[in-house]
């Protein structure tokens, strides 16, 4: 509340009359307490930003009756070996008679990202030539040398380009750890 201070209005001699000037006071506690409202208030109805985080479709536990295998067109196969010091080979279909050669490339969008966008058009090609609905597949194998934030970043490119199957696979053929180390 505001308080004003008034005196008895003059001098205590009978002289002239002169106005003291009188200090105003404002009492801010309504608008601290109207601060600490909004304050509140928007504490609680802000959202906080939620993490950001991959869904992955992870395989149901394994039976020991049922066979592990799973088969795949070798047309819509693309195969990504990752070795040490950011080493990445790609090849499509089987290794021992692949549909596109081996080929080494880089990560990022003049590496990686134009392979995998050529290769999901020619799979759609692929599957109108058949008449029959096929999607590109990929298998990402790193190696034990392969640093995570290689993964992560092929991660990342599978879904920059939205291929809707990919495997991460942890087992090497021989043949495979020969390409990966270029023997």
């Amino acid at each position: 509340m505001a308080e004003l201070n008034t005196g008895d209005g003059g001098g205590g001699k009978g002289g002239k009359v002169r106005s003291k000037k009188q200090n105003s006071k404002v009492d801010l506690t309504a608008m601290v307490d109207l601060a600490f409202l909004l304050i509140t208030f928007f504490m609680l109805t802000t959202t906080l930003s939620k993490p950001q985080s991959m869904s992955l479709g992870l395989p149901d536990k394994d039976k020991p009756n049922e066979p592990n295998t799973v088969k795949v067109d070798e047309h819509c196969t693309m195969t990504i070996l990752m070795g040490e010091n950011n080493k990445l080979k790609y090849f499509v279909g089987f290794l021992d008679k692949p549909i596109a050669a081996p080929k080494e490339v880089t990560y990022g969008k003049e590496g990686i990202r134009q392979e995998l966008i050529k290769r999901k058009k020619l799979v759609l090609e692929y599957a109108k030539s058949i008449g029959k609905k096929k999607d590109l597949t990929v298998i990402i194998k790193p190696n034990k040398k392969s640093n995570y934030r290689n993964l992560i970043d092929i991660l990342d490119e599978m879904a920059i380009v939205d291929v809707p199957s990919y495997a991460i696979v942890n087992e090497y053929t021989p043949e495979e750890t020969k390409l990966l180390e270029g023997k």
